[in-house]
């Protein structure tokens, strides 16, 4: 509901994902809580969920409905995450703004008359209009890292390789710099909590290309004040 009211005020969303109801149910039901029980995550536009498009913002993508979950959305729903609404992206994803011909323009939340960023737009008006507390996005030339500063957020872009790659919809891409995705939150916090979800066994399984290095909570506490 939160995320249809930001929605109707900034433009961010681009679909809602059916089903989440069913898996919060299926959840319920398992003897094993992951990390991430029961916490309604947002998911960039480009990103592949069952059942749904990943437009990229252009036209020639509406009819192409992805058969399989990415493996960062295996992931999420292995630690109890719920996927629940993808969000706007600009075309093609390289650009700072966040409008393409499809969606329209998403406006920030903060101030109407500004961008929320890009290219992970649409996830920094959400979080930060309140209709999402946890979000992933992109990121290749600060397109976390821009939309977050943008909305007063939190954001990270991990090392090139961490993560499973998107299995998104081809867009042009920058090869000399690695395509990542990360997580975005209101707090630091939010971040580690979803970092140390996504780095784990189920990751290195599934898709075998990423380094099988766990999340080392000693390190980021060590960066610490």
């Amino acid at each position: 509901g939160e995320a249809l009211e930001v929605n109707r005020e900034v433009n961010c969303l681009t679909d809602f994902i059916h089903g989440c109801k069913d898996q919060l149910q299926k959840l319920k039901k398992q003897k094993e809580k992951g990390l991430l029980y029961g916490i309604p995550i947002s998911i960039k536009d480009h990103i592949n969920c069952k059942g749904h498009i990943s437009s990229g913002g252009m036209v020639k993508f509406l009819g192409q409905v992805k058969e399989e979950d990415s493996v960062i959305v295996q992931v999420l729903k292995h630690q109890g995450g719920i996927p629940f609404v993808k969000t706007n992206i600009p075309q093609t994803m390289i650009n700072y703004d966040c409008s393409n011909l499809i969606f329209g323009q998403t406006l920030n939340p903060l101030n109407p008359q500004k961008s929320p960023g890009g290219s992970s737009g649409g996830e920094g008006a959400l979080i930060a209009g309140g209709g999402s507390i946890l979000g992933i996005g992109s990121d290749v030339a600060g397109s976390i890292r821009l939309p977050s500063s943008f909305c007063g957020l939190c954001g990270l872009k991990p090392t090139g390789n961490r993560i499973s790659p998107p299995g998104c919809s081809d867009s042009p891409s920058v090869l000399a710099v690695t395509a990542t995705l990360g997580p975005m939150a209101r707090d630091v916090d939010s971040l580690a909590l979803c970092m140390k979800a996504l780095l784990c066994q189920e990751m290195f399984q599934l898709d075998p290309t990423v380094p099988p290095i766990p999340f080392n909570e000693e390190v980021r506490l060590r960066g610490a004040p």
